[in-house]
């Protein structure tokens, strides 16, 4: 079975990546970019509306 992953964006440093649900905080929670450190609510990170669906359901 294939795990699902979510598209991520970082507004501020343009960085593109995928992660698990799983591993990533709550939508209203706060997340730090990887590559920039910038500090914004998680789902300020995700790239669609798809990808910010695909937390709330599996994160």
């Amino acid at each position: 079975m294939e795990e699902a992953t979510v598209r991520l964006l970082c507004p501020e440093c343009t960085k593109s990546w995928q992660a698990p649900p799983g591993e990533l905080p709550v939508a209203a929670g706060v997340f730090h970019c990887p590559n920039c450190h910038a500090s914004r609510r998680t789902s300020e990170f995700m790239r669609t509306d798809r990808d910010l669906r695909t937390l709330k359901q599996l994160g």
